[in-house]
């Protein structure tokens, strides 16, 4: 494992990962983000483990697919990082991108942090979706790729450009200062043969801060699952995956749109149930 010396776990968390080693398997810079938030929560040290090309898993770029779902390569990844540095624990994040589930005129991002728990057998995730900053142009003039740049608050965020498509092989990737960016318009303008250029904005987690804060997200969500132990038996990550609707009305007995819940309610108010207000 290499890396900046990870922060010193937080003395007064109390809790099954106080103390405990966690590798983090990245190569784009999430160990700062995620470490922060899951020392200070669970008291644990999370570690970055290299010597694996993330990359050869799946790029955002489409030059190399990702196989499976995206839960199965946070998990695939997390697994790997558990080899390298033969710990118990292990956890990684996936992101993926496509459009908003409204009204599908927004890009949206889904960031997934799996961890993985071999000790106890557990897996646990994190979520969290949203906005985010992953425009894209077709063009032939440097002014409009200047104007696109600026609009997609770069060098904040990064851009990738290619020649000809979105698809083209040869791209230019991690641009990230004004002077990369006319250099990189000028070698692919040379490239395209219909004189068109493709930019987009680099969605790598280190070239990309507001995915950056959405893997911030799901790390907190991660970490509020993880605190949380089942009341039966002390495991950690005890929280609702599913409700299920049905719960009796306390009038009529009819199944009603309440949740079945593990608490003491065994019975739905009537002014819930259709049957006795339809």
């Amino acid at each position: 494992m290499t890396g900046s010396a990870p922060a010193e776990p937080a003395a007064s968390v109390v809790g099954p990962y106080a103390g405990q080693r966690i590798a983090l398997l990245t190569q784009h810079g999430k160990e700062g983000v995620i470490a922060s938030v899951l020392d200070a929560a669970l008291g644990c040290r999370v570690e970055r483990v290299s010597g694996f090309d993330t990359d050869t898993l799946g790029t955002f770029t489409r030059d190399i697919p990702r196989p499976g779902t995206q839960r199965e390569a946070a998990r695939r990844k997390a697994r790997i990082g558990m080899e390298l540095s033969s710990l118990p624990l292990g956890l990684a994040s996936e992101g993926a991108f496509g459009p908003d589930p409204m009204t599908g005129m927004f890009a949206w991002n889904v960031e997934l942090l799996v961890f993985i728990d071999d000790e106890r057998g557990i897996e646990v995730t994190g979520v969290a979706r949203g906005k985010t900053n992953f425009p894209h142009l077709l063009t032939t003039d440097w002014a409009a790729a200047k104007a696109f740049a600026q609009q997609a608050d770069f060098p904040a965020h990064h851009l990738v450009m290619r020649p000809e498509r979105e698809d083209d092989p040869r791209m230019h990737k991690g641009i990230a200062a004004w002077a990369e960016l006319e250099a990189a318009f000028i070698s692919a303008l040379a490239e395209s043969a219909n004189g068109q250029i493709f930019v987009e904005t680099d969605v790598r987690a280190h070239a990309n801060p507001t995915r950056m804060d959405n893997i911030r997200l799901a790390t907190e969500d991660l970490a509020k699952k993880r605190s949380s132990l089942c009341p039966g038996c002390g495991t950690p990550g005890f929280w609702i995956v599913e409700r299920v609707a049905g719960l009796p009305c306390a009038d009529c007995g009819a199944p009603t749109r309440e949740t079945r819940e593990q608490t003491d309610r065994q019975y739905a108010e009537p002014g819930r149930c259709d049957a006795c207000n339809p």
